[in-house]
């Protein structure tokens, strides 16, 4: 396998661990519909390169991913990362828990899209509400 074949298999595997299931269009889409070249080199990259790569397991990642776009208040890219993150097995209870604590970085107002966010996505699947401890 050449190294070119190996990362356009990264690129598939990964893209369907992280997206199988989502409905929303996905960046791939939005940027194939302007550049096909452009979005498929992005998509090696992006999701071939940089998601495949095993110094942190998928789960954490995508818990990185969430924090970050919880403090920078991108809640339309939040919500496809969301969805990743539930595909890889992160719980709505770590998924929240990261989002509260961004609070502390990024203000509570930022905390409360996404909670709003995170809150859509799980009614979509079925998740909400969630079981409570209280």
């Amino acid at each position: 396998m050449t190294v070119k074949e190996d990362v356009v298999e990264k690129t598939r595997k990964t893209a369907d661990l992280y997206f199988r299931g989502v409905n929303d269009e996905k960046p791939f889409d939005l940027w194939r519909s302007f550049d096909k070249g452009l979005a498929k080199d992005l998509s090696l990259f992006i999701t071939g390169q940089m998601y495949a790569r095993e110094k942190i397991p998928h789960p954490t990642r995508q818990l990185v991913a969430v924090a970050a776009l919880t403090a920078l208040s991108r809640t339309e890219e939040l919500k496809l990362h969301l969805q990743a993150a539930l595909n890889v097995g992160c719980t709505p209870e770590e998924i929240a828990e990261v989002i509260f604590q961004t609070a502390v970085y990024a203000g509570v107002p930022a905390t409360n899209a996404a909670l709003k966010t995170l809150r859509t996505v799980l009614e979509e699947k079925g998740l909400w509400p969630m079981p409570s401890d209280r």
